[in-house]
C-alpha cells in the first residue's frame, strides 16, 4: 500500500489482521490525526516545565461554561448496563478464554500496561480478539488440556495504548504510528459488524488522558473510523481512566468531548498517584507516604 510500511512478520494470522483494507484505515487516522497527537505531546512537555517552575493545576477558565452547562452523554448501549465486576488481562488466548469465562460482567482486553508490546503480542493479540468476538477462540496447553469459551462470556473491552506511545514496526509516509491507532482501528475494523450483531459494540478503555484537548482527539478518531466504515456515529464507546493528575481537573470536559461515545469514566488509582509524584517532583511538600497508606479512600 502507498506510503505504508511493515518492518516485521506479515505471515499467518497477521496477515488477516494486517489486511490491505484494515491498514488503510490505520494510514487514514495516522494522516488526519497524527499531527495533533504531537503537537498534545508538547503540550505536556510545556505544562511539566510550568509545574517545576512552581506553577500548579486548577480547573480551567475557559472551559467554565461546560462545567456549568446543560448537557449529557449518550446512554450506555444494553451490554455496558451492567459494570459491577469488570477485570483485565493480557490478550494471550488462555487469559481472554479464562476471563471472558470468569463470571465477571467485564473483560478488559489490555493492550497496554498488561501487555508487553511485541510485534507478536500486538497483532497476535488481535487476532484472538478476532475469535473470541466470534466465540471461536480455543488454546491447548501443553499438558494437553483444552480451552474454549462457554456459550455466555462477560462483555469484551479493549484498551488501546496511550498517545505517547507509537508503533515502530508500522510507519505511514516515513512516520510510526501512533500505538493506540494501531490498536483501536485494527479491533474496530475486524470485530465492529460483528459486535454489532451479537447484541454489544466496540467498547474501548483509554488511557493516561491528561487533558480535554486529548480526549477530543480520540473522538475525532472514532468519528473519523465510523464514517470511513460506514458506522453509525456512537457505535464505538470508550470509558477514560482518570490516572493523570491533569485529566482530574478536567473531567467533565473529557465527558463533554466524547458525549456521543462516552461510557463513563474510571479511576485508575496507581497511575493516578505516580503522575502526582511525577508532576509535583520539585515541590518537597507533595512527597506522598507510603502507597500502603494510601488507599482508594484517601483524596
Amino acid at each position: 500500500m502507498d506510503g505504508v510500511e511493515i518492518n516485521a512478520s506479515t505471515e499467518g494470522r497477521h496477515a488477516q489482521v494486517l489486511s490491505d483494507d484494515a491498514l488503510e484505515l490505520v494510514a487514514k487516522l495516522h494522516r488526519e490525526l497524527d499531527p495533533t497527537r504531537r503537537e498534545l505531546l508538547g503540550r505536556r512537555v510545556d505544562r511539566q516545565a510550568e509545574l517545576d517552575a512552581g506553577g500548579t493545576l486548577d480547573f480551567l477558565p475557559s472551559t467554565q461554561q461546560v462545567r456549568e452547562g446543560d448537557w449529557t452523554v449518550a446512554p450506555p448501549p444494553p451490554a455496558l448496563e451492567d459494570r459491577r465486576t469488570e477485570i483485565t488481562g493480557p490478550t494471550s488466548a488462555k487469559m481472554v478464554i479464562n476471563a471472558l469465562n470468569s463470571g465477571a460482567a467485564g473483560f478488559m482486553a489490555d493492550f497496554e500496561d498488561a501487555n508487553s508490546p511485541t510485534w507478536e503480542n500486538m497483532v497476535g493479540g488481535q487476532a484472538n480478539l478476532i475469535d473470541a468476538v466470534r466465540g471461536t477462540l480455543e488454546h491447548r496447553a501443553d499438558d494437553g488440556k483444552a480451552y474454549r469459551l462457554d456459550e455466555e462470556t462477560a462483555t469484551l473491552l479493549v484498551r488501546p495504548r496511550g498517545w505517547h506511545l507509537v508503533e515502530r514496526h508500522l510507519t505511514v509516509d516515513g512516520e510510526p504510528v501512533s500505538g493506540g491507532l494501531f490498536d483501536f482501528a485494527l479491533y474496530l475494523f475486524h470485530n465492529a459488524r460483528e459486535l454489532l450483531d451479537r447484541g454489544s459494540g466496540p467498547f474501548y478503555y483509554l488511557p493516561k488522558l491528561e487533558s480535554h484537548l486529548e480526549a477530543r482527539l480520540w473522538n475525532d478518531g472514532f468519528s473519523l473510523a465510523e464514517d470511513h466504515l460506514g458506522l453509525d456515529r456512537g457505535t464505538a464507546r470508550a470509558t477514560v481512566l482518570i490516572e493523570t493528575l491533569p485529566a482530574a481537573f478536567e473531567m467533565d470536559e473529557i465527558l463533554y468531548e466524547l458525549r456521543d461515545h462516552s461510557a463513563g469514566l474510571n479511576a485508575g488509582r496507581w497511575d493516578y498517584i505516580f503522575s502526582a509524584i511525577k508532576r509535583f517532583r520539585e515541590r518537597p511538600d507533595f512527597v506522598t507516604p507510603d502507597r500502603s497508606k494510601v488507599t482508594m479512600t484517601v483524596p
